[in-house]
């Protein structure tokens, strides 16, 4: 490794916003560059990105992040890369031109195809050799619609035209000129089309959807050098790749069994690492990979929130009760309660454990007294509910009661948020003192493959300490208010299913 080489750039895209993070070897943040971009709402229950904003934004903030910091490109060790998952794109390999906007992880629009599958007895052969429930929330059926609604689509990858990738594979294609067709088994794993236990593409599963092999990106392990990109000039490589809930905990230092963390961004993630040997979910969670290193293989119990965050993009952008995401917390804050109001967020279904593709948003217990704020802090207790959910999930799964809930991601700087989320599980949440542990655990990725760190014990000692929020709500107090919220989601599910 030559000592210079010590800084570690990594790509964050996201859901909503694409950026790039510099991180010394000290495992400290030197220059951060984010971008938003749109998000495209076709019809209600679709959502879609343009690929090509993706990257465009992706590379310009990758730019802009070494250029803030003032660092000669040189001194950049590695690239690793962190992305939204499941999001599916679909490309001309000739061209690199999208034949069709991404279908976001979000999206809805594939519900049908999902119940066809479920009726056709598909279920049980899925979850045993991918870990995942049938839902429109995979890569899968995003996919076959794709295939079934762009003319020529399905004839042109079968000739070896097409490309699929999530948007890690969409981002090291273009970054790479077209050199490398690759992704790792954390982001292979969301598609439900891998076998999470041959780590191989599943033929069964491929013929199951006429999904083309010829598609599909090579699966390398998740810290490896996969290909080069010019970085302002320099040669780089790029060599860590990891769907951002395992970016995150990894970069939250759970390298052992039984270790924990959630992240609240857009979306809420609960990620339990069960070591060498998949444990399979009885109470609505899925297996996943959790990283692929050094030729072991670490799978994870999760459980998925679809609307976390962005319930308060939702207030603020379409609702406008706010001018600013940060104003959420000390407006719910004028209030000691929600007066009766609980606020479920099932925009586009509900996720673990309730895996509920036609539930639908509701408010409850509204009264002419109804404030604004009463309103902000329905939305913000409802993260912790949802997360608090995930979490007797896992307990049940595991036998196991957590001690502590590791919280990261640009939600967790809400310290009513957290706050609450102790009060409502009754134990501990700590929040390291570095929050973006997506990007972090991109970068370590990387900076493992090519000798920045030596190993995942120097990582843990080189870790700051965070904060500890304690829980304070009498025990009656939690348990009424977890059961209105059960009340309030019973009246959620079902509202956009066939029988509506």
């Amino acid at each position: 490794m030559d000592l210079e080489k010590r800084f570690i750039l990594a790509l964050d895209q996201g859901t909503t916003s694409s950026r790039a993070i510099l991180f010394d070897s000290g495992q400290r943040i030197v220059s951060v560059a984010q971008r938003d971009f749109a998000q495209h709402y076709p019809r209600e229950g679709w959502v879609e990105h343009d690929p090509m904003e993706i990257y465009s934004t992706q590379a310009g903030m990758m730019a802009e992040a070494v250029t803030k910091s003032g660092i000669d490109p040189r001194k950049i060790a590695a690239i690793g890369v962190t992305n939204q998952r499941e999001t599916a794109i679909v490309w001309e390999r000739a061209t690199g031109r999208p034949v069709y906007p991404a279908i976001v992880w979000q999206c809805r629009r594939t519900a049908a195809i999902c119940d066809r599958l479920k009726a056709e007895g598909a279920g049980e052969m899925i979850r045993k050799k991918t870990g995942l429930l049938i839902d429109a929330y995979f890569s899968a059926t995003k996919i076959r619609w794709i295939l079934d609604e762009v003319p020529g689509a399905q004839q042109r990858a079968e000739r070896g035209e097409l490309l699929f990738g999530t948007v890690d594979s969409w981002l090291i294609w273009k970054l790479t000129g077209g050199a490398a067709h690759v992704t790792d088994p954390t982001n292979a794993s969301r598609t439900m089309l891998y076998n999470i236990h041959t780590l191989d593409w599943d033929q069964e599963l491929l013929d199951l959807l006429s999904i083309p092999r010829a598609m599909l990106p090579e699966v390398r392990s998740s810290s490896e050098i996969y290909g080069y990109t010019d970085l302002c000039g320099v040669r780089v490589p790029i060599a860590g790749i990891a769907g951002d809930q395992q970016a995150a905990l990894f970069g939250q230092c759970c390298f052992e069994r039984g270790e924990a963390k959630n992240t609240y961004g857009t979306g809420c993630f609960l990620l339990m690492n069960m070591g060498e040997t998949p444990c399979e979910s009885r109470n609505g969670l899925i297996t996943t990979v959790a990283v692929s290193r050094g030729g072991r293989i670490q799978y994870a119990l999760e459980g998925s929130v679809f609307v976390g965050g962005a319930v308060v993009q939702w207030l603020r952008d379409e609702l406008r009760l706010i001018s600013d995401s940060a104003e959420i917390g000390p407006l719910a804050r004028t209030v000691e309660d929600t007066g009766g109001v609980y606020l479920v967020p099932a925009f586009t279904g509900l996720g673990a454990p309730h895996w509920d593709m036609y539930a639908r948003g509701c408010v409850m217990g509204l009264t002419r007294g109804t404030t604004r704020a009463h309103l902000a802090r329905a939305a913000e207790e409802s993260i912790a509910y949802q997360v608090a959910e995930l979490v007797g999930a896992m307990e049940r799964d595991t036998g196991t009661a957590l001690k502590t809930l590791n919280a990261d991601g640009g939600a967790s700087r809400d310290g009513f948020l957290m706050q609450f989320q102790a009060d409502i599980l009754g134990r501990p949440v700590r929040r390291p003192a570095i929050l973006e542990t997506t990007a972090l655990g991109a970068a370590l990725l990387a900076g493992l493959a090519v000798g920045v760190w030596d190993s995942t014990e120097q990582i843990r000692r080189g870790r700051g300490q965070g904060a500890l929020f304690s829980p304070e709500m009498p025990p009656q107090q939690r348990e009424r208010l977890l059961a209105g919220w059960s009340r309030a989601v019973g009246h959620s599910r079902g509202w956009a299913g066939p029988q509506a």
